[in-house]
């Protein structure tokens, strides 16, 4: 019996100093204009060209753009983004992740996009 809690404790301390060594996920630099807590729209791909839209809140409009980011920090509930736009007379919808994910926060798009809403929302 005490031969087993040994092993037990043994096996539990080696786990928890991996996890404590484990690294964390590292964002990814903020590109230009978008701080962290914003979710940005650019007009060139890769988050170049002018900065578009810059929103901490939900956001509604009419941008034509070719990449969007993420900077988004974590916060249940109101972390990740439900995206909408127009493309060739349809309507696409998709969520974002927060920088670093797991999961997409930034996208490239092709030409004649337009953006029309993006709303904070939980977990996609």
């Amino acid at each position: 019996m005490r031969k087993r809690l040994f092993v037990t404790l043994a096996v539990s301390a080696a786990f928890s100093g991996v996890l404590a060594l484990s690294p964390a996920a590292s964002a990814e630099p903020n590109p230009p204009g978008c701080e962290k807590s914003y979710f940005c729209i650019y007009a060139g791909e890769g988050q170049t060209g002018q900065l578009l839209v810059k929103s901490a809140g939900n956001w509604t409009g009419s941008v034509s753009g070719r990449s969007v980011f993420n900077n988004g920090v974590e916060f249940p509930g109101e972390d990740h983004i439900e995206l909408t736009w127009t493309y060739n007379g349809g309507t696409y919808e998709d969520c974002l992740h927060y920088n670093p994910g797991p999961g997409d926060y930034k996208w490239n798009f092709t030409s004649g996009v337009v953006f029309t809403k993006a709303v904070w929302r939980g977990e996609c």
